[in-house]
């Protein structure tokens, strides 16, 4: 085992290809999803079989983006799903670093850790709505920059006691330490997009890395180039899926995926995993909104997951 192969991290990539969920876990429409029941639908996703539930960061809800994510603040969510689940991974998609002070993220991200006994999994990424980025008193420019030297704090801080180090974040001259540290000797990160990199700086530095959904072709060959760059280190496919109630329902794209039946939803997951995927969130809803959500993460559950 490495240094970053916490609990969560090896549900995601053991010797099996995995599926995870996103929150919001909703069937309705619209960018503000209903916050009431998403802890009982954790558990629900949990007990089918999911191996991860991934959790968002949107600090600042922009209309024109039409999307609010789970709405609640990651690391409070995270606290409270993880004390109401057992053994599904905790995975973040993802913390917009370049917004966020490292002192605070690494804090966070090692106490989510140890409070679920190692089963966070930490993905992170540079933002994508500009005006979020003045609202911090962020130059987006500088996102890029911002994010590698936010990874190495992180690193930094998670694996030494009492560390020395100087950043544009600020400076610890080794008479303070960090507490608690996280379950392994550094938490999993897996880099999401490019994040203003190179493949070859995420290849070196990420423990992974979480890409939007392609054509199977296409994500065949971006497979294969990352593991030309990164060797077996892991690769994240998104897609959302927008599941009709008839399983032989043909697909129809929607922004990120695709709405279709589970006879084709099957097929495409497993092409996925033949392509070389190690693991794909879904951000599963309906093609009815007033479907009850249980009933279509059991019909997942049971023509999907249960066909791998």
């Amino acid at each position: 085992m490495t240094d970053h192969e916490n609990r969560g991290y090896r549900r995601l990539f053991g010797d099996d290809f995995s599926v995870g969920l996103f929150f919001p876990i909703t069937t309705a429409d619209g960018p503000i999803p209903p916050l009431g029941e998403q802890v009982e639908l954790a558990r629900v996703a949990e007990k089918l079989g999911f191996d991860a539930l991934w959790f968002r960061d949107v600090p600042l809800f922009w209309p024109k983006f039409d999307d609010a994510g789970q709405v609640y603040d990651p690391w409070v969510f995270l606290s409270h799903v993880a004390a109401n689940t057992d053994d599904v991974a905790l995975a973040t998609g993802s913390i917009v670093l370049p917004l966020r002070h490292p002192l605070h993220v690494a804090k966070a991200a090692a106490s989510v850790d140890r409070l679920s006994d190692g089963r966070l999994v930490l993905g992170v990424a540079s933002g994508d709505r500009p005006p979020e980025f003045p609202a911090f008193g962020v130059d987006q420019d500088d996102a890029g920059e911002l994010f590698r030297e936010s990874v190495d704090v992180l690193r930094t801080l998670w694996r030494e006691e009492y560390p020395e180090l100087d950043s544009s974040f600020g400076t610890l001259d080794g008479s303070l330490d960090l507490l608690p540290k996280p379950t392994t000797e550094t938490l999993p990160l897996l880099v999401t997009g490019h994040a203003g990199q190179s493949m070859e700086w995420i290849g070196e530095e990420g423990d992974g890395w979480v890409y939007y959904q392609r054509a199977v072709e296409d994500v065949a060959a971006q497979v294969e180039e990352w593991r030309e760059t990164a060797g077996e280190k892991p690769y994240v496919q998104v897609l959302h899926v927008a599941l009709s109630e008839d399983p032989a329902a043909g697909p129809e794209r929607i922004h990120q995926g695709y709405a279709a039946g589970t006879d084709w939803l099957g097929d495409h997951v497993r092409d996925l995993r033949e392509a070389g995927v190690d693991h794909v969130m879904i951000n599963v809803r309906a093609t009815d909104p007033s479907r009850d959500e249980r009933a279509v993460l059991e019909q997942f559950a049971d023509e999907v997951l249960a066909g791998l």
